[in-house]
């Protein structure tokens, strides 16, 4: 039969090649809402009542233990996403609505857990924000795991795999996609999805190649066919020739060998061709990701993502209890620098019990060192915690979202107070703790100069920064092509850091996803950029890199680049110098 070829959104690199799978699970869709929509008694109501409460705490202990094996394969951050998952089922709006369908509706335990789910659903896809309908897979994820919990004989079908395979799927839920083991699924192509989905990255977390939004192209691959799936290029090839076979084979062999010869680096520091030591550290969102880190060659925390803590906690974490987490981080890292960022919440980031407002442009709102100047003690609190931990380890901190001095200065005063509380009650901290800022907002970046007088160092959040300068909601896939840290005008914003930075005495470091881009590399390093800060699975690439840089060379790159005029003629430029090299 002639190849398929399917183009879709690769958002896990990587060439695999293995049979299909094609993957259907149980899934609350309208067809079976429609058959699930039946009615009972009034006699059964209490009994159908019951039968739902054990279906939901079998779907809570099943989640729970999912978030455990979460946390091991793909770390704490990414197993929050389960975690939330499991808090759903105590949501005023969910389980207890299924409660009164059965009640007020006499209908089934499945027909009510189907409409609520459809609803929910519905109510997130109906939403503006591209993050907050992606949401919506979400909700259909535990619906169906509570479906399942209701009728356990059901098989969900990951079980049943043999041998190692591509998964073939209209969708992949986030607690799915936990569950896949590397050595047996090595890689996954959906219907749907998009980018910044959980399931894309949980993919990336795992190592698995995948693809999603490939359409409806999919319903032409059968269970067991011969499949190519090259997670960077966005393309699977079905029933490939032997010709083409053998072109990715050689491939996939080139690139297996090539993830291989990078761990060779992990124990190595991160040196340039001509001998100049760059600092690579790791971002972490919770401490245990520090031994991970550490393991895989990181020169220190770049950024500890201190809201997840917040997260994934049911009410406020005191102080001793922040204090306990900066302080195994530290530990973890044996004396290595850790650079704890003060609570980013707001934006895609809720916490229920904080009660923050709902707000038409969440990420132009009311966050980060927005909330904690609003509310100080919170912010004071956190900063006694990192303060007290600071007498351990070498700890600096960091404010985000700081747009103005003014801002800056209320943040450091709020650090004052807590160490003169600290003082009188005669707590030792590190009088020296370095204290700096978030480069996130364009108007921070153009006022770097007068920044850099009074902060101790900058680290640049690419991901909020391009997303601000090119006023691009970096959730939105329709306006995707336009989110690139390689436009001309964020490069301008990150060298006026950078020189800024250099001129008052200062360093720069930077956190966000371009800092782990090997493309971006060169380019970095020719802006003088000191420290590079990016998930640790990205560490060996990015050591590999730069042992084949001459800086020289890539301060003329830097240079010449600075000229150009499009996004474009700059990956062109950073290609052909990666070609030369």
């Amino acid at each position: 039969m002639t190849e398929l070829r399917i183009d879709g959104i690769g958002v896990s690199e990587g060439i695999r090649l293995a049979p299909a799978y094609v993957y259907r699970p149980a899934a609350v869709s309208s067809g079976q809402q429609e058959e699930a929509r039946q009615f009972i008694d009034s006699s059964q109501v209490e009994a159908e009542i019951a039968k739902l409460g054990e279906a939901r705490e079998r779907c809570a202990a099943e989640l729970e233990a999912l978030t455990e094996k979460a946390k091991v394969s793909v770390g704490e951050e990414q197993a929050g996403i389960v975690a939330g998952q499991r808090k759903l089922l105590d949501d005023p709006a969910f389980y207890p609505k299924m409660e009164a369908r059965i009640r007020e509706q006499h209908e089934t335990a499945e027909a009510a857990v189907a409409e609520v789910i459809r609803a929910v659903a519905a109510l997130f896809e109906g939403m503006k924000n591209a993050y907050m309908q992606e949401r919506a897979a979400d909700i259909r994820d535990i619906g169906g795991r509570l479906l399942a919990c209701l009728s356990p004989e059901q098989s969900r079908g990951l079980a049943d795999i043999r041998g190692q395979v591509i998964l073939v799927a209209d969708d992949l839920t986030p607690s799915d996609t936990v569950q896949l083991d590397p050595a047996v699924v090595a890689g996954f192509i959906t219907r749907t999805g998009g980018a910044t989905s959980h399931t894309a990255i949980l993919a990336r977390s795992l190592g698995i190649a995948a693809i999603v939004g490939a359409g409806g192209a999919i319903d032409g691959i059968e269970d067991g066919d011969p499949l190519v799936l090259d997670g960077s290029a966005g393309l699977c090839i079905a029933r490939p020739s032997e010709q083409t076979t053998a072109e990715y084979s050689r491939r996939m062999g080139l690139d297996l060998e090539r993830q291989k010869s990078l761990e060779a680096y992990a124990a190595q520091p991160a040196v340039t061709a001509d001998g100049t030591r760059v600092e690579l550290a790791a971002n972490i969102g919770a401490a245990a990701e520090a031994e991970a880190a550490l393991r895989l060659g990181a020169d220190g925390v770049g950024l500890f993502r201190t809201e997840f803590l917040f997260m994934h906690a049911k009410e406020l974490p005191g102080e001793q209890e922040q204090y306990r987490a900066y302080l195994e981080a530290a530990q973890l890292m044996d004396g290595r620098p850790v650079i704890i960022r003060t609570m980013d919440i707001g934006g895609d980031k809720e916490l229920p019990y904080l009660e923050l407002p709902k707000e038409a442009n969440p990420f132009l709102g009311y966050r980060a060192i927005r909330i904690g100047l609003s509310r100080p003690e919170l912010l004071k609190t956190q900063l006694r915690a990192v303060l007290r931990a600071s007498a351990f380890s070498t700890m600096k901190v960091m404010f985000p979202m700081i747009s103005g001095l003014d801002e800056w200065r209320q943040a450091k005063a709020i650090l004052a107070k807590a160490r003169l509380e600290l003082e009188q009650e005669g707590v030792d901290f590190d009088r020296n703790m370095e204290v700096g800022i978030m480069v996130e907002i364009p108007s921070t970046a153009v006022m770097a100069g007068l920044f850099a007088q009074e902060v101790d160092f900058f680290s640049i959040g690419t991901n909020d920064l391009v997303q601000y300068t090119l006023a691009v909601d970096r959730m939105n896939e329709h306006v995707a092509y336009l989110y690139d840290y390689f436009h001309p005008a964020v490069l301008h914003l990150i060298r006026n850091v950078i020189e800024a930075s250099h001129h008052a005495g200062k360093w720069t470091g930077m956190c966000g996803g371009m800092a782990g881009d090997p493309l971006a590399a060169p380019l970095l390093l020719g802006l003088g950029l000191d420290e590079w800060s990016m998930e640790a699975g990205r560490l060996s690439r990015t050591k590999e890199t730069l042992s084949r840089l001459d800086r020289g060379a890539c301060r003329r790159l830097a240079e010449d680049v600075l000229r150009l005029d499009t996004p474009a003629a700059v990956r062109q430029a950073l290609k052909d110098f990666a070609a030369v090299e």
